[in-house]
């Protein structure tokens, strides 16, 4: 017989099993919890248990409380167990009670996994600042506990959960999305987290990959995510354009890297030997999968004919056996490694046919109507055999392979939603009409890549009263916080600046016409270039030596010495490259009062100031803007290009500049710094003006992106670039010189000399 003890008017039953009313099971949990705990842990534990069922918040948070934390002991230490009910009453608080029940079950599972108080710690740091700050959210966090902890770091758990965050804002349903595996971005940050093998680590490597095989240099970015999971996401070529899944689900580590050179490798043999799209016409959706699948060899075998060793890249994963049920995809699966795998024997007689008749010495494998062909033969063949083929499901084997889409020619058949071509159609597309759309998505390129690589579509606004050209390309940004950049996290987009009136420069110049003399002449006198070494000079720094050999032998042979023994260095010409980056955000609006115009009239006036004079001396230059409407959308305006002349259409552009938004400044410099980087002079400088803080509309704290910024003017520095900037707000001295350096700033609090001094900076930064 088991004893029983009494606690008031309950009876404490078995172990084995819970009483039923809620206060039954309370008393029983809590004498059950006690014996985990020792000394005086019992009693503080026993409070904490009777807190949360005083504190009104339902029977069943202390139950689960009481149920679960005595766990936390054997794993950890009694004061994780204890002070979990800290964290629980504040999920009840800020969150519901949902989410409070199943903290103290998710605790038990996370502390399982980490096996450390000071892991555990940082974990539960994590869970109750993502109550704090996305209350919503939590529940969805701790249901998916197990997957967090068992892939991500206490770390890279925190990294992932301010990346929700900080792209979020405030919005609650994107919120809900991101933490709830929802938004494709959440899955793509939470991969980079976990330290997979990402596209974006790889991209670079990627590209130069390319251009070593094909001498091919198309833009790539990551895959428009559609409602297609993870694991049946292909490489897709649309326009000219390889969009590629962040990851490839089960590859890891080397494999990883491998699956994405064959695939690049793969889109390279399409773009160099596809030259012609297929017409759909009356194709059946099997004839397409193996008019596809034909075409997927035929560019293989013609790639393989120029690089062999590009065999030993693809073979690998072409796993497909010579056995196993007649069903379509494995029959495909069989056909495609027969036609790469020259020792690979199949004894499928369809297999064995589509393979001579791809291999037939009549083919000509530079005309792609042979796939044509053959596809629609061996179509018929296993519509004859009555073999079901479920174009829903159909995935394109090996993964390393595209998904074809950029092979057809669909026509009007693309908007046919009924028919099976129209589902097959969707079955094999990765939401390419989404991405036709979004030109706001490309990759993270690094500061030295060509432009060409980074531009990825253009298209006109039909909501603006002028035409607008997008550029649209992706940067990292950094989170002071985590001390990492996040890959690909912002989006600087090129728009075509307004037109205004060029003749408003003009009268600025005539308005300033001492001032234009003046500067000009001083401008003119600095000599900015690599010192040349000036040999057989009278006087100099030094002795030339071969002018010293030469007189030496001159007086030896009794001739008069030649008195021109020295050397010396000195800059002969100007030999540097300014781009001029100016902050037009909705501040710049405000008006000075001494001056009786706005902070942006008095930018307009400095820079055509400073433009006239650098036009005058030759100086290569640029000058854009920059203000932003969130991380997805940072505008840049291209005024004036290094190749392009300061002409009329030039000062139209500066004239047309107006003041809106906000200042997401570390992205506009990383967008300049593309531009400086390949300008080949001795010294480049950029130069940005601003009339305030770094600030955005999606970010809320405040050293964010100052610290962003910092972090850019550090990396433009290594790269052998000079940054100064002119500050337009007198207590800007603090971040200002946090982000480039007491050196580096001039900090102009009579704004209405902006227009004196900006030339005049620029000489003495350019003496």
């Amino acid at each position: 017989m088991v004893a029983t003890a009494t606690r008031g008017k309950y009876a404490v039953q078995p172990h084995s099993q819970e009483p039923g009313s809620p206060d039954e099971r309370l008393v029983y949990l809590v004498d059950k919890g006690k014996l985990a705990f020792r000394g005086e842990y019992q009693a503080i534990w026993e409070s904490a248990c009777n807190k949360l069922a005083q504190a009104g918040y339902g029977a069943l948070i202390p139950l689960s409380y009481a149920r679960h934390s005595p766990k936390l002991v054997k794993t950890l230490n009694p004061e994780a167990a204890i002070n979990l009910s800290a964290s629980v009453s504040l999920a009840a608080i800020k969150v519901n009670r949902a989410a409070a029940e199943l903290l103290p079950k998710a605790a038990v599972i996370a502390a399982a996994e980490l096996k450390s108080s000071h892991s555990f710690s940082s974990w539960i740091a994590t869970v109750e600042e993502l109550i704090h700050h996305a209350p919503e959210s939590s529940l969805a966090v701790l249901e998916r506990t197990q997957k967090i902890v068992s892939t991500l770091t206490p770390d890279r758990f925190r990294s992932w959960v301010l990346a929700g965050l900080r792209s979020t804002g405030d919005d609650t349903l994107r919120q809900i999305q991101y933490f709830s595996f929802v938004d494709p971005e959440s899955e793509k940050w939470f991969l980079h987290e976990a330290g997979d093998v990402v596209f974006t680590n790889l991209e670079r490597k990627l590209k130069l990959y390319l251009i070593s095989l094909w001498n091919l240099c198309p833009p790539m970015r990551d895959l428009i995510a559609s409602s297609a999971p993870l694991s049946v996401r292909r490489i897709s070529i649309s326009n000219g354009v390889i969009q590629v899944p962040e990851v490839f689900p089960g590859f890891h580590d080397e494999q990883a890297e491998t699956i994405f050179r064959a695939g690049i490798a793969h889109a390279g043999a399409h773009l160099m030997y596809s030259t012609k799209k297929f017409v759909l016409g009356e194709l059946k959706p099997i004839q397409v999968a193996l008019v596809s699948l034909l075409e997927d060899a035929r560019v293989e075998y013609l790639a393989m004919q120029a690089f062999p060793g590009l065999g030993e890249l693809w073979l690998p994963f072409h796993t497909a056996k010579p056995s196993g049920p007649k069903l379509v995809p494995l029959l495909l699966s069989r056909l495609a490694r027969a036609l790469i795998d020259s020792g690979y024997r199949d004894g499928d007689g369809w297999v064995q046919k589509g393979r001579d008749m791809f291999f037939d010495p009549g083919n000509d494998f530079t005309d792609p109507a042979m796939c044509r062909r053959i596809g629609g033969l061996l179509g018929n063949d296993l519509g004859q055999l009555r073999a079901q083929f479920n174009s829903k499901t159909y995935v394109v084997e090996p993964p390393y392979r595209d998904d074809n889409m950029g092979l057809w020619d669909f026509g009007d058949r693309q908007g046919q939603e009924e028919s099976d071509e129209g589902i097959f159609i969707e079955a094999m597309r990765t939401s390419p009409q989404e991405s036709d759309d979004d030109s706001s998505s490309s990759q993270d390129s690094e500061q030295s890549d060509d432009r060409n690589e980074q531009q990825y579509s253009a298209r006109e606004s039909t909501d603006s009263e002028h035409r607008e050209s997008e550029v649209a390309v992706r940067y990292p940004e950094y989170d002071y916080l985590t001390g990492a950049e996040r890959p690909s996290w912002t989006c600087a987009v090129e728009y075509f600046p307004d037109f205004g009136d060029a003749l408003k420069i003009d009268r600025i110049l005539e308005k300033h016409s001492k001032l234009v003399n003046r500067i000009t002449n001083l401008i003119q006198s600095a000599k900015v270039s690599l010192p040349e070494r000036l040999h057989h000079q009278n006087v100099g720094e030094s002795l030339d030596l071969d002018a010293c050999i030469n007189a030496v032998i001159s007086r030896r042979m009794g001739e008069t010495p030649d008195p021109r023994i020295y050397s010396t260095t000195e800059r002969k010409h100007r030999d540097l490259s300014v781009l001029v980056l100016l902050d037009v955000s909705n501040s710049t609006n405000d008006k000075v009062q001494t001056a009786g115009t706005s902070i942006l009239e008095l930018e307009l006036q400095a820079t055509s100031l400073l433009a006239y004079a650098m036009s005058e001396l030759g100086d290569p230059f640029a000058i854009s803007a920059f203000c932003s409407d969130g991380k997805e959308d940072v505008h840049y305006y291209r005024i004036k290009n290094f190749d392009s002349p300061y002409d009329s259409s030039a000062r139209a552009y500066l004239a047309g500049l107006k003041g809106k938004l906000s200042t997401r400044m570390g992205t506009a410099m990383r967008h300049a710094t593309s531009d400086l980087i390949n300008q080949h002079t001795h010294r480049r400088l950029l130069l940005v003006v601003s009339d305030g803080e770094p600030s955005d509309i999606d970010v809320d704290d405040q050293l964010y992106l100052v610290e962003d910024a910092k972090k850019v003017a550090r990396s433009i520095s290594r790269l052998g670039i000079d940054t100064f900037c002119v500050g337009l707000d007198g207590s800007g001295d603090s971040y200002l010189h946090k982000i480039f350096g007491k050196k580096n700033v001039a900090v102009i609090d009579k704004l209405e000399r902006l227009p004196e001094r900006l030339p005049m900076l620029y000489f003495r930064l350019t003496a």
